[in-house]
C-alpha cells in the first residue's frame, strides 16, 4: 500500500497551474477581447502597455498544464487530443495569433489598425475556445476504454457555445478591472462606465450555465441536489461577491474590483471541480484510471517541485517591478 498517493499530489499540482493559467493570462485575453471598444488609440496604447511586461510570462502555466497532464496523466491525451482536436487548435492558433499582433502593433504605423483587430480577434478565439473546452468536459466523452469513438464536432453544442461565450465575457470583466487598477484619465474612465455592464453580462451567463449544467449531467444534478444542504453555499457566495464587485465600482475603489472578479474565478473553478470530481474523463474515467505509472509520476514530480517555486519567484517579481500605473507617455510609473 502506497504511503503517499501521487496521483492526488498531481491533481493539486495540475488544479494549481490551470487555476494560475486562468487568473494570469485571463486578464489580460480580456484586454484584448476589449481592445476595439476603447475610446481612443491612446486608450488602446495604455491597455496594450499595462500588460506588455508580464503577458508572455503569465502563459508559463499553460505550458506546465499542459506538461504536467502528459506527464501524470497520459491516457487523458488520447481521449482529449481526438475529442478536442479543433478546439485546442482554436485555442492555440487564437494564442500564437494574439502574440504576434502584440509584437508587430508596437512597430507598425499604417497598419496598426490591422493589428489592434488581430489582437482582438486571437484573444476572443484563444478565450471562446477555453470555455468550449471546459463545456465539452462537462458534457462528457463517448469512448471504449479510453478510445474516443464520437466525432471530431461532437465538443460543439449549444451548451459549449453557451460556456464559450461566458468565458469570454468573464475574461472581458478581468480586463476592464485590470484597466482600472492600472490605468488612469481617459482610459480608466471608460473602464469603470463598461465594468457594470460586463458583470451584468458575466452574472446572466452564470445563471444560465448554472441551470443548464445539471440539466446536461444526470450526475452533476444528482450531486449538486443530494448535498444542497451543505453546497448552497458557493451559489450564495457568489452573489455576495458580486455585491461586493458592484459596490466596489460604485465607491471607486481601484484595486477591490480586480481582487473581487478573480475570487469569482475562483468560485467558478471550486463549483467545476465540485460538480466533475473524480472524473478526469466523465462519464467513466477518474483520474486514478488515467494515471502513469507510479514511478514516472514521481521521478517528473521532482522536476516540477523545483520548477514551480522558480516560476511563482519570477512571476511575483516581476508584478512587484511593474506595480503602479502605466501611461502611453511613460510607460510605468
Amino acid at each position: 500500500m502506497e504511503l503517499i498517493d501521487l496521483t492526488m499530489i498531481w491533481i493539486l499540482i495540475l488544479g494549481f497551474g490551470v487555476l494560475m493559467y486562468v487568473l494570469m493570462d485571463g486578464f489580460d485575453l480580456g484586454v484584448g477581447i476589449l481592445f476595439p471598444f476603447a475610446p481612443s488609440d491612446r486608450a488602446r496604447d495604455d491597455m496594450m502597455n499595462s500588460v506588455a511586461p508580464v503577458w508572455d510570462g503569465n502563459e508559463t502555466w499553460l505550458l506546465l498544464g499542459g506538461a504536467g497532464l502528459l506527464a501524470a496523466f497520459p491516457l487523458v491525451y488520447t481521449v482529449f487530443l481526438p475529442a478536442l482536436y479543433i478546439g485546442v487548435f482554436l485555442l492555440l492558433a487564437g494564442l500564437i495569433f494574439r502574440g504576434i499582433a502584440f509584437e508587430f502593433r508596437f512597430k507598425a504605423n499604417r497598419s496598426r489598425y490591422l493589428w489592434d483587430h488581430s489582437f482582438n480577434i486571437g484573444s476572443t478565439v484563444a478565450a471562446f475556445a477555453q470555455g468550449a473546452v471546459v463545456g465539452a468536459y462537462i458534457q462528457g466523452f463517448e469512448t471504449e476504454g479510453f478510445q474516443y469513438v464520437g466525432g471530431p464536432f461532437d465538443w460543439l453544442t449549444p451548451f459549449t457555445i453557451m460556456t464559450g461565450l461566458g468565458v469570454v465575457t468573464g475574461y472581458a470583466l478581468l480586463g476592464a478591472t485590470w484597466t482600472i487598477l492600472k490605468t488612469e484619465g481617459e482610459t480608466q474612465a471608460w473602464a469603470w462606465r463598461i465594468t457594470p455592464w460586463l458583470l451584468a453580462g458575466m452574472l446572466a451567463f452564470f445563471v444560465v450555465v448554472s441551470v443548464w449544467t445539471p440539466l446536461a449531467n444526470e450526475r452533476v444534478f444528482n450531486r449538486w441536489f443530494d448535498n444542497a444542504h451543505i453546497l448552497w453555499i458557493f451559489p450564495l457566495a457568489t452573489l455576495l461577491v458580486c455585491w461586493w464587485l458592484y459596490s466596489a465600482i460604485r465607491r471607486r475603489l481601484e484595486g477591490t474590483p480586480f481582487v473581487a472578479t478573480m475570487t469569482l474565478f475562483v468560485l467558478f473553478y471550486i463549483g467545476l471541480l465540485i460538480s466533475m470530481w473524480p472524473y478526469a474523463v466523465p462519464p467513466e474515467h477518474t483520474f486514478w484510471d488515467a494515471a502513469s505509472d507510479p514511478g514516472s509520476q514521481l521521478f517528473l514530480l521532482l522536476g516540477f517541485l523545483f520548477v514551480i517555486p522558480f516560476v511563482l519567484g519570477y512571476t511575483a517579481w516581476t508584478y512587484w517591478i511593474f506595480r503602479g500605473k502605466v501611461s502611453s507617455d511613460a510607460g510605468y510609473h
